[in-house]
Order: C-alpha cells, then structure tokens, then sequence
C-alpha cells in the first residue's frame, strides 16, 4: 500500500498500483493550472466516512509507494479518473476498467 500525503497532515493509504495511475492524473492538471477537487473513503481504522482536500498548484503533495517497481499504466484507467477529475465533484478512484482493445497498456514515462 502506497500513500498520498497532503500538506503532511491529511493521509490516505491507496494500493501502489491505483496511486501511480492517480499521481499522473494530478500532476498532469497541476501542470495546466487546473485545480481540483480529490475526495476518498476513510478507513474504519481512522473512523470512517469520506475526505476531501482542494489540489492546486501550491499543495505540498507525496506520494509514497510501498514497492519499487514501476507498474504497467492503463490508459483507459487514467482517461477514467481524468473524467472525474473534470467534473464538479473532482477526482475520485474509480475501479480499474479494461485496457483498450488494442492493448494499449504503456510503462511510466513512455510518450503518449
């Protein structure tokens, strides 16, 4: 389990897998100066219920990853969260879909 930590009080746990596809999604708004909403489902351990935090271009973000590897992207995932990023509500993890059908799956830092 990686973690996102937001101006180093607000943290939430999110499987690495799932954290790197939502790091791409907010750095890539953050570098058009496009600030969002980003909300999730607290654990029962901290009480429950649901947070969310205003990203913009002078949050203090970390992502923490629990593994060094670098997973394979899915760009219909991250098309996926770029749509709830776009609404009124903001960001939020939405489950992962399928890969394209010409198995467009791509390693961090390859061109799109």
């Amino acid at each position: 389990m990686g973690r996102l930590i937001y101006e180093g009080n607000q943290k939430v746990e999110i499987e690495d897998r799932a954290l790197t596809h939502l790091q791409l999604v907010i750095t890539s708004k953050l570098r058009r100066g496009e600030p969002f909403a980003f909300s999730w489902k607290d654990d029962m351990s901290t009480g429950g219920g649901r947070s969310t935090v205003w990203i913009n271009a002078h949050s203090a973000l970390a992502f923490k990853y629990h593994g060094s590897r670098q997973p394979e992207l899915n760009r219909a995932w991250i098309e996926a969260l770029t749509q709830t990023a776009n609404t009124p509500s903001g960001l939020y993890l939405v489950p992962e879909p399928a890969p394209h059908r010409d198995g467009d799956t791509t390693r961090k830092g390859s061109s799109s």
